[in-house]
């Protein structure tokens, strides 16, 4: 069921549809308490409807609550089965929400359509990257690149696909187009320097300034790349080092690092 959203503040007149108008921009543009306010008023003024319902669902989307999101999204679309956009939304919802045998029927709901966006297929690619369906990873990216070639969180996506199978220099270009794109995402940047130490061979560097934490927690991953290369003295060397610079990553790393040692 469309979870409801208490009504905040006094309502004003306004013409039929302008107050859902209004939230939609204020979700669009990340004001999300606004569109909080606003939607709840709309309820409290009587405001019913398939549009407001999937107003409700696309906040939840946009605050990352995605475990709501794709509750909301599945009723919806029992209402209105055709709708690819509320089975994107839902797809992506139960992705993140870790729910991966409805993300797998709502995404290929998405994808079947002439009009699916790059985010579904890149979507899709993610899924079967989990699910090590590197074929089925290939076309999902492929077809996303068709749709929009220059989206750094599909390179990254693609990219880290590649670093899953053992290839980090065909990731590593990748990699560098999306840095190129987004020169600002940290995320992105990590991907790249871990591309960038497996293919030296070597543990990636200390930035300047870096925590402990933050370090550990790239050591911590290039471990788990090396692993997936079956590269153990490296992975073991990595985990190794995560622990000796953070306790806070001690937990993980020490059970990375004792799964690396019995292979």
């Amino acid at each position: 069921m469309i979870s409801l959203l208490l009504a905040v503040g006094i309502a004003t007149a306004r013409p039929p549809g302008s107050m859902l108008d209004e939230a939609a921009h204020a979700i669009d543009v990340n004001r999300l308490e606004e569109a909080r306010l606003i939607l709840g008023n709309a309820v409290h003024q009587g405001y019913s409807g398939y549009r407001l319902d999937r107003l409700i669902a696309d906040l939840a989307f946009a605050k990352g609550s995605y475990a709501e999101a794709e509750a909301d999204y599945v009723s919806l679309l029992k209402l209105h089965p055709d709708d690819e956009a509320v089975a994107e939304r839902g797809g992506i919802s139960a992705l993140k929400a870790n729910d991966l045998g409805e993300a797998r029927k709502l995404l290929s709901k998405a994808v079947s359509s002439p009009r699916a966006t790059w985010r579904a297929w890149n979507a899709q690619g993610v899924l079967c990257d989990l699910e090590s369906d590197w074929a089925g990873a290939d076309r999902a990216y492929a077809q996303a690149f068709v749709v929009s070639p220059e989206q750094p969180e599909l390179l990254n996506n693609k990219g880290w696909s590649l670093m899953l199978r053992g290839e980090p220099a065909r990731a590593q270009e990748l990699f560098d187009d999306a840095v190129r794109l987004d020169p600002e995402n940290a995320r992105i940047s990590n991907n790249r320097e871990l591309a960038r130490a497996a293919v030296a061979k070597d543990l990636p560097a200390r930035r300047p300034n870096e925590s402990d934490s933050a370090y550990a927690a790239r050591l911590n991953d290039a471990g788990i790349v090396a692993e997936e290369q079956g590269e153990n003295a490296r992975a073991i060397a990595a985990f190794s080092r995560a622990i000796a610079v953070n306790d806070r990553w001690f937990a993980r790393a020490a059970n990375n690092l004792k799964g690396a040692e019995t292979r």
